[in-house]
């Protein structure tokens, strides 16, 4: 038996195992979205049932892909781009990979910003040197709703992450957003100017629509910032139509 089928076989017992003590079901504890709500007790069997929905994804995940699939990149990796995204829930990569991989250096904050998570953005570009900066920003974004309003009542770290976002009160949504993108891609040019001037890095701006909002189709990738310059000249040319 090898170590992957092993490793597969091990997953799958404990995953059985544990589905054999939760009489609960997946869908209460997926089924709500607690955006804006206090947080609820949590029992023991719900941390079992999202556990044993984690292995069993893992291992189908091992099952499907085999040894040679890691081969390639267990040395060391050559992702192709640094990519910035907000760490909601609804916002994943395989909305732009199927498989990131060795492809996408990913770091996810709220407000997909350069600020707050700096050493691991100039990791990618200066020790990766991956030729793409991605700085994905999406709609209907908690994090730009909250930095919008009045969020003094917040922890010292939220509101820290938040006050580095230069949006409008009370703006409109998607305006915001694209603001943010916007501001993200500008200060990257500025931090990375050498790299931009010798044609070492672009930095791309984007937003993620899984609402429609921009009436472009539910879960579109349009890009909106080439290197600081949002004209549709510019824009169209890095783009997939």
């Amino acid at each position: 038996m090898t170590h992957v089928t092993q490793t597969y076989a091990a997953l799958r017992t404990l995953a059985f195992g544990i589905l054999a003590v939760v009489s609960i079901t997946l869908t209460p504890v997926f089924a709500d979205d607690h955006a804006g709500h206090g947080a609820a007790h949590v029992d023991a069997g719900q941390v079992q049932a999202i556990l044993h929905h984690i292995l069993t994804a893992n291992a189908g995940f091992v099952n499907r892909t085999g040894p040679n699939h890691f081969h390639p990149f267990l040395e060391a990796q050559h992702p192709k781009a640094t990519v910035i995204s907000c760490c909601d829930s609804r916002v994943q990569m395989q909305a732009i990979s199927a498989e990131p991989d060795n492809e996408l250096f990913v770091i996810r904050n709220i407000g997909n910003q350069i600020s707050t998570a700096e050493g691991s953005v100039e990791y990618g570009v200066h020790h990766l040197h991956t030729p793409v900066l991605l700085i994905i920003g999406h709609t209907r974004c908690g994090a730009i709703k909250a930095a919008s309003g009045e969020y003094s009542s917040e922890s010292q770290p939220i509101c820290k992450e938040l006050n580095t976002l230069k949006i409008a009160k009370g703006g409109n949504m998607v305006e915001n957003v694209t603001l943010n993108v916007n501001n993200q891609v500008n200060a990257a040019v500025r931090k990375f100017e050498p790299e931009v001037k010798e044609g070492k890095l672009t930095v791309i701006g984007a937003l993620y629509d899984f609402a429609n909002d921009l009436k472009h189709g539910y879960g579109k990738l349009t890009v909106i910032n080439v290197n600081g310059d949002c004209s549709t000249d510019k824009t169209k040319a890095y783009s997939a139509e």
